[in-house]
């Protein structure tokens, strides 16, 4: 029986309706709070000025730098990273047919680590003089490598003749985190003071270096990922059944994992690349939307898509103002989030087992 299948109801009648208008008012509330809130705190009528056209602020004229200068840029990247996280794990989750998946946990986030690590360090170090569009995606193409190269190694060593083995995966995925937590420390050991403090900035996880470059990237990514798996998303159902179910279905299940375990490294690879490390995102949403409006990728997707940008914002949110003036990076915040929720995940299948 699926791992899934305790939550297969599907929400009907007047709940169906609203939910989703319901979820797109959340985030759009979630994200008019994180333009509003931080060690500045910008009334929501000045806000609301400083992001419509034409619109004239009653208040200090440096809210309007503040407002489209410094917390626009970041909450856009907050709800293109979250979004890409939540989709990444709700497909993870639905390829290894197991709520444990997330692309942290298996190792993929380490993977991309590295690889961003690398190019962060190494090409400082040569010190080549490159185009700036090669500078640009210089970060996100390692980052990308990385993690699909640890996709791939933990599929392959999870992978036998009877099927895929979540306990090898998790075994895989710790040990090549391990790996590529020693190479992200011999960079991090090579790197000059600036160069090894963007480093632990960005092991950290933040969104304090939002850029209109990155968030165009993340917005061209988290597109290409919403339409790649939706067209897949009948095909992740049937999979949902097995390997052998969704094979007798007509579909090309090796074909299939290959295509999703690519697409799943870019978002990850991207995500990581200009957020740095931001676990449990996409652990947590896939799974509380999951046992919300059941196992249906169809659905699972979009709203983990929305829910996904809301959780994140709203780490981010905290993470500027639970320590202010300082800043607390949004990787901890979601971990304090993920952890119990994680182990909460453990105790349940301890006891199914049981």
């Amino acid at each position: 029986m699926s791992l899934f299948s305790q939550h297969s109801a599907h929400p009907k009648g007047l709940f169906n309706t609203w939910l989703l208008p319901l979820a797109l008012l959340v985030l759009l509330a979630t994200a008019l709070l994180s333009v509003m809130q931080g060690p500045m705190r910008i009334p929501v009528k000045d806000a609301l000025a400083a992001l419509l056209p034409f619109q004239q602020i009653d208040g200090p004229a440096h809210y309007q730098l503040v407002v489209t200068g410094i917390r626009l840029p970041r909450t856009l990247l907050c709800i293109a990273v979250g979004a890409i996280l939540a989709i990444c794990g709700a497909v993870m989750q639905g390829l290894f047919r197991n709520p444990l998946a997330d692309p942290g946990i298996i190792g993929v986030s380490s993977g991309s680590a590295a690889g961003a690590a690398i190019a962060i360090v190494l090409l400082s170090l040569l010190n080549l003089q490159l185009p700036e569009l090669i500078n640009t995606l210089a970060v996100p193409l390692f980052a990308f490598t990385g993690g699909f190269i640890t996709t791939i190694l933990v599929y392959r060593l999870g992978t036998s003749a009877t099927g895929t083995s979540v306990v090898m995966m998790l075994l895989a995925g710790i040990a090549i985190g391990a790996l590529s937590g020693a190479g992200v420390s011999l960079l991090t050991y090579l790197a000059d003071e600036q160069m090894l403090r963007d480093l632990s900035l960005w092991q950290m996880g933040s969104l304090a270096g939002a850029s209109w470059a990155n968030i165009v990237l993340s917005f061209a990514t988290l597109a290409i990922l919403i339409v790649v798996f939706m067209a897949k998303a009948q095909a992740l159902n049937a999979l949902l059944l097995g390997e052998a179910e969704a094979g007798h279905l007509g579909i090309d299940v090796q074909r299939l994992k290959r295509q999703l375990i690519f697409f799943t490294a870019l978002g990850v690879g991207i995500a990581v690349s200009v957020s740095g490390l931001i676990g449990f995102v996409g652990l947590v949403v896939p799974h509380l939307i999951r046992m919300s409006l059941g196992p249906n990728h169809q659905r699972l997707i979009p709203y983990s898509a929305l829910l996904g940008a809301a959780l994140l914002l709203l780490a981010d949110l905290v993470s500027r103002i639970i320590i202010s003036p300082a800043e607390l990076p949004v990787g901890i915040v979601t971990a304090l989030v993920g952890a119990p929720f994680f182990i909460f995940l453990l105790l349940q299948q301890r006891q199914r087992i049981v």
